[in-house]
């Protein structure tokens, strides 16, 4: 690996910087683009807030809230095409949204649906992975099949720092590059594994670095830039797509709420490391720079946040509703042809709701 790839594995690229000013030198992005994107960021935005009331309300069971990375959400989501694959976390409502699914499927795992709310198949968005780095394996299977198979899908898999400390981190990326999977490894160092932070992690000078080991490319971003981390992960997705195998991104980001609604994030880091992160709020620095280029007015910014509420709306109107349950699903997709013990069991299941219901 040569100097400069090892530079762009340390050195945090950026394009906006939190003032919300052009970094020098760098190209203005195409300003009815980046309206666009700050229109899914916004979106994401209240996306994250609404789901955090329904949880207060009791209307979900856990909400894992990714505001303060909804420039990661919506970039990742931005740069694929239709037929690639997006194999996200339990944090990445947002990016699954801006994926296209209804945000109400994809809400209904988190209020204790039995399945994941919406056909992987149909959106080409896997269920969502609890269990960390799992997802990753899968995510090289799908890129690796379609790869023998001939076809030009890329897979985007998603994860955390947390995961880099996995082993199916360090199987999914040695596969990957071993068999040049169309896959993009894309990082949301958001600097805590619930309450373990980066430094009792890793010692590697960035997770990027990281893809040295695999001989891939490595780059670290600023995680908090819409125009940068498109910018890169369009890059690696056209590599992936072009047979040039996968690449390591690390989104360099902060989570400024609780690791989940059950979490105490006060226990574990100050409000003064909360408040210089909430200083690079990635939506407005968008719209900082929006507003000073022209591009975006006050009659814009209204009918994007009408879009946005009304998207809330119809969240609250979704989830509203109880879910019907049949208690029976518990044994239709076990196996494809039931077992003589499940076809027992689920008799027997069924005589006691009779019972229950005569």
């Amino acid at each position: 690996m040569s100097a400069d790839e090892l530079a762009q594995a340390i050195t945090v690229a950026r394009a906006l910087e939190e003032t919300g000013r052009l970094v020098p030198g760098t190209a203005a992005p195409d300003a009815d683009a980046l309206v666009e994107g700050y229109r899914r960021l916004v979106s994401a935005r209240r996306l994250n807030e609404q789901a955090g009331a329904l949880v207060r309300q009791g209307r979900l069971a856990v909400y894992p809230s990714s505001r303060g990375q909804e420039a990661c959400q919506v970039a990742c989501a931005s740069v694929l095409a239709d037929d690639d694959w997006l194999f996200p976390t339990y944090r990445d409502t947002a990016a699954i949204a801006a994926r296209g699914v209804d945000p109400v499927e994809v809400l209904s795992m988190l209020r204790g649906d039995w399945h994941c709310g919406y056909d992987p198949t149909v959106h080409k968005v896997a269920p969502q992975a609890t269990p960390l780095a799992t997802q990753l394996l899968h995510a090289v299977g799908v890129g690796h099949a379609a790869r023998l198979k001939g076809e030009d899908t890329v897979v985007m898999a998603l994860c955390g720092d947390g995961a880099t400390s996995e082993g199916d981190f360090h199987e999914a990326l040695n596969f990957a590059a071993v068999f040049a999977a169309p896959v993009v490894f894309f990082v949301q160092n958001n600097k805590y594994a619930i309450s373990v932070p980066l430094a009792r992690q890793s010692v590697a000078p960035s997770l990027a670095a990281k893809a040295i080991g695999y001989g891939m490319p490595g780059v670290r971003v600023d995680g908090n830039d819409l125009v940068v981390l498109e910018q890169v992960l369009a890059e690696a997705v056209g590599r992936a797509r072009a047979g040039q195998g996968p690449t390591l991104v690390e989104a360099d980001t902060y989570r400024m709420e609780s690791h989940t609604n059950a979490d105490d994030a006060t226990r574990y880091r100050t409000d003064d490391e909360v408040a210089e992160w909430v200083g690079r709020d990635p939506v407005v620095r968008v719209k900082t720079y929006l507003t000073a280029v022209g591009a975006l007015d006050e009659a814009r910014e209204q009918r994007i946040t009408a879009a946005a509420e009304e998207m809330a709306a119809s969240v609250r109107a979704g989830l509203g509703t109880e879910a019907p349950v049949d208690p029976e699903e518990l044994f239709a997709h076990v196996y494809g042809t039931p077992t003589p013990q499940l076809v027992e069991q689920r008799a027997a299941l069924r005589i006691e709701l009779d019972g229950e219901e005569a």
